[in-house]
């Protein structure tokens, strides 16, 4: 597997020990990658996954890996996670288009939530993804990322078809990143909580609007008006809808299987609770170590 930055979920779900992850987040030696490589740069020799925090590295990364799987271990299949923005990355596309008249045994899987970071996908990608990909010769799949089934149904059918030989797949999954780029992107925090946030925001701008001086007044009422419809604009953006997140969506599925449901929900706190307990318990033991020395 190839991860783009921060690519958790994928190791979580290979198998990778949650608690040597948040070592690792801690800067704890004893983390997955020595506590050297931290949320960017995840790696698992054990699990053969990698990730880097250069933009649209998974191509080359996942072609290498495919073809190694090729010559050495035939049957394997490689992954490539990256979002629709690192489609525009060269190494990306020449990854994709290698992967294409080689016919490895690969995956790419664009994970495309409209946003490159702050800017609308839209207003920086020409064409289509659909017509790139399959310019460059690879099968194209579309998919809703939100559905774990039918992203799970659609990756058993390409998996098989790769590991027959069939060449490499890009898959299209739309999903959406519930919260933004950074923490601090001040349109989502006043969408979220207008009475604390609103008046950061919209008292400098009056203040401004009703100086003397300045700017005409023509310009003042654009710049209010460009404010006031960004913020309408977010407050109906698909990233506050908690229904887009999978797990919401999962666990409304599964309200029919009510025992099911509260054992999955169960289970999943006691887990995360144990990780969080060791992984602290550690960093506490390390520091008074440290202090002891």
């Amino acid at each position: 597997m190839a991860l783009d930055h921060r690519g958790t979920p994928p190791l979580v779900m290979r198998g990778v020990d949650p608690g040597l992850i948040l070592r690792e987040l801690l800067g704890d030696p004893r983390g997955l990658c020595g506590g050297r490589g931290g949320h960017m740069h995840l790696f698992s020799k054990d699990h053969l996954a990698a990730a880097s925090g250069i933009v649209g590295a998974a191509g080359p990364a996942g072609a290498g890996f495919a073809l190694a799987a090729q010559y050495l271990r035939p049957g394997a299949v490689a992954v490539a996670f990256f979002g629709e923005g690192a489609v525009n990355q060269g190494m990306l596309m020449e990854s994709m288009n290698l992967a294409s008249a080689w016919k490895l045994p690969l995956l790419f899987v664009c994970k495309d939530d409209t946003w490159s970071i702050t800017s609308e996908s839209r207003t920086v990608t020409g064409g289509s993804l659909s017509e790139r990909a399959r310019g460059l010769g690879l099968a194209y799949v579309e998919v809703d990322g939100r559905d774990v089934d039918k992203v799970w149904e659609a990756a058993r059918i390409l998996i098989d078809q790769a590991r027959s030989g069939k060449g490499p797949t890009f898959i299209h999954a739309h999903c959406v990143h519930l919260a933004a780029h950074f923490l601090g992107y001040q349109l989502l925090r006043a969408a979220r909580d207008p009475v604390h946030e609103m008046p950061r925001t919209m008292f400098p701008i009056l203040r401004a609007f009703l100086r003397s001086g300045g700017a005409p007044l023509r310009e003042r009422l654009a710049g209010v008006k460009f404010v006031l419809a960004s913020s309408w604009a977010t407050l109906h953006d698909p990233r506050g809808d908690p229904s887009n997140d999978p797990l919401v969506r999962t666990r409304r599925e599964l309200q029919s299987d009510s025992e099911r449901l509260e054992a999955l929900e169960r289970r999943n706190e006691q887990e995360v609770a144990e990780i969080v307990a060791q992984a602290t318990a550690d960093a506490e033991l390390s520091a008074r170590q440290e202090g002891i020395a």
